[in-house]
């Protein structure tokens, strides 16, 4: 079977960061039970975490738990007295010797704008160099009595292709 598993990084002119095959490795291993093309509707991005959880944290990731505040992976963004955080951001996981955040979207990714969200708190995460941002190369979902199928990758490809091409912010690397 040929995978569907795909992967880009960011920017272009970087070599992927080595543990990239690891990551990707993960996602090949649960395709069967991850991938979006023959499902009548699409997995929520909880499900997929739910799925991956057990591999990721082998990998050396901290990974969410629920949705209690105490489960969640929290990246301070600013430090106030004494050192403590006064902003947090929130990642799905985090592998903390990597200085990798990992977030997954699904049917939100691009028709609702998590994907820039996503973006714009990683640049300004204290620690953190790479954002792997794992979406569905296309998410099926129902829409006035029909079937629609979003193309989630394609779209996110191409908003990173605008922000790391562009010269006027320097971005931290990102594999989609």
């Amino acid at each position: 079977m040929v995978s569907t598993i795909r992967f880009s990084t960011f920017p272009r002119t970087e070599p992927p960061p080595g543990f990239t095959e690891k990551l990707v490795a993960v996602f090949q291993t649960r395709e069967n039970s991850i991938a979006t093309a023959d499902l009548v509707k699409g997995l929520t991005s909880n499900e997929v975490l739910q799925i991956l959880r057990e591999d990721l944290m082998r990998m050396g990731f901290q990974v969410e738990q629920g949705k209690m505040v105490a489960d969640r992976i929290k990246r301070p963004v600013f430090f106030g007295e004494n050192g403590a955080a006064t902003l947090q951001y929130e990642v799905d996981a985090f592998h903390p010797e990597w200085r990798c955040g990992l977030e997954i979207e699904a049917g939100r990714a691009s028709e609702g704008n998590a994907i820039y969200r996503d973006l714009i708190q990683a640049l300004v995460m204290v620690n953190l160099d790479c954002l792997v941002l794992a979406v569905p190369n296309g998410y099926r979902r129902k829409s006035l009595g029909r079937t629609v199928v979003s193309k989630d990758y394609a779209r996110t490809c191409a908003v990173a292709d605008a922000l790391f091409g562009h010269t006027r912010i320097r971005m931290p690397i990102a594999s989609l």
